[in-house]
């Protein structure tokens, strides 16, 4: 079969298409053919040797997919060949087959394809995740998205709405706020141009946001939190930014702030139902039509090392999904 390998931790143009033997499954493990997998920030700092976990080398990355179940573990119950799934490998999804734990694979919701699908589980999970169970997002109250216009920014937006909030979009381009209001949000602000704190304290009348929902990190950070209300939460998501922000924390006595770190890909070790309860709400909400990911753009498996440096360059609005 054809993966895409990292054989060494470094530029990504060092990424190599090769044929490489087929998967087996181990006791636990299930073989998804891959219909469709999807390019995530993570996948671009893990190939570099940036993320907070580095596989031994070499190894395909992709962190998410949607296929068909082709061979179960000895072990393995629930699932049976010929399954259409969703699944969260944590990488090996850039491949023609892809090798699963069995509790990190799901059933495809009703009337999704594998593009969509394979679109899905993480941004979606990580939104959900961060804004129910970390952040406690409440109906009416104010969201801020930073990165709005990202792969994780645009699940977030679609979430903040289906719990009922007011949703903010910060993003750099005009381009990328109308992108953003075509998926729902109230009001956008584009945070190269203007000063973010003051506009989200005019857009709120003073107030500030009650939830922030950071996956940028930098100088954008702190400016976000001091425009949050009376006991704001801030959720840091990531830095793709590239710069690691240091906030003081006065500016969380100030107003009983909550500075909040949320890693669903740990959580999901740690719940595993609380992940089958997510799964579960957004496949209704799928089905209602309040969400659907944002597939920008279809590549091959030779077009990923391209598409990972638009990534990193902050040009790419939605999901890219790879059809290998």
């Amino acid at each position: 079969m054809k993966a895409l390998l990292c054989r060494e931790y470094g530029p990504i143009d060092r990424l190599t298409v090769e044929e490489v033997p087929s998967p087996r499954p181990g006791p636990d493990q299930v073989v998804v053919e891959v219909k469709a997998s999807s390019l995530n920030f993570p996948d671009a700092l893990l190939v570099q040797g940036l993320y907070q976990v580095k596989p031994p080398l070499p190894f395909s990355p992709g962190m998410e997919l949607a296929g068909i179940v082709r061979e179960l573990g000895a072990s393995v119950a629930g699932l049976r060949t010929g399954d259409r799934v969703l699944a969260s490998p944590g990488r090996g999804g850039f491949a023609q087959q892809c090798l699963v734990s069995a509790n990190r694979v799901s059933p495809l919701p009703s009337g999704m394809d594998f593009e969509t699908a394979s679109a899905f589980i993480i941004t979606y999970s990580t939104s959900l995740h961060a804004l129910r169970d970390c952040g406690r997002l409440q109906p009416g109250e104010t969201l801020l998205v930073l990165g709005a216009a990202g792969g994780v920014g645009t699940s977030a937006i679609e979430v903040g709405k289906a719990m009922g909030a007011k949703v903010i979009a910060a993003a750099s381009s005009e381009e990328k706020l109308a992108f953003c209001r075509t998926l729902g949000a109230d009001d956008a602000i584009n945070y190269d141009d203007a000063d973010l704190r003051q506009r989200i304290l005019d857009l709120t009348r003073g107030r500030g946001a009650d939830v922030v929902y950071d996956p940028v990190g930098g100088a954008y950070t702190e400016a976000a939190l001091r425009a949050t209300a009376w006991r704001g939460r801030l959720l840091v998501i990531g830095f793709a930014s590239g710069a690691i922000p240091q906030v003081r924390l006065n500016l969380a006595l100030l107003k009983e702030r909550s500075v909040i770190g949320v890693y669903w890909g740990e959580w999901v070790e740690h719940d595993p139902d609380g992940q089958r309860r997510n799964v579960e709400q957004l496949g209704t909400w799928f089905a209602e039509g309040k969400i659907k990911p944002v597939v920008s753009e279809r590549i091959s498996l030779e077009e990923v090392p391209a598409a990972m440096a638009r990534l990193l360059q902050r040009k790419v609005k939605g999901k890219i999904v790879v059809v290998p």
